[in-house]
């Protein structure tokens, strides 16, 4: 699985949870909302550095990643992060 986010998808995300250092954001699997399996979704936390990730990238000075025990939920496939212009707020394709 690769990982990709834009730089103006972490700027988003930098500015949103008031990041000012370098820090590191989990994507984990989280029970409830809208996502690629009916009642499941990606939540957000800020954490320490990963020891094992599953994937990851660095953008914007912050580290996204997925740990291993989240990877059933792409199932193969790529997560890309953009920014949606018309309502300013990430968007997630699973390719």
């Amino acid at each position: 699985m690769n990982l990709t986010i834009t730089h103006e998808a972490a700027e988003w995300y930098k500015n949103e949870l008031a990041i000012e250092n370098q820090t590191a954001l989990r994507f984990f699997v989280r029970y409830g909302g809208t996502g690629r399996i009916p009642g499941f979704s990606l939540g957000i936390k800020e954490t320490e550095k990963p020891q094992e990730p599953f994937a990851e990238m660095v953008a914007g000075d912050i580290l996204f990643y997925v740990e291993p025990n989240d990877a059933w939920y792409f199932d193969g496939k790529d997560l890309e992060i953009r920014l949606a212009d018309c309502v300013n707020e990430p968007v997630f394709a699973y390719i």
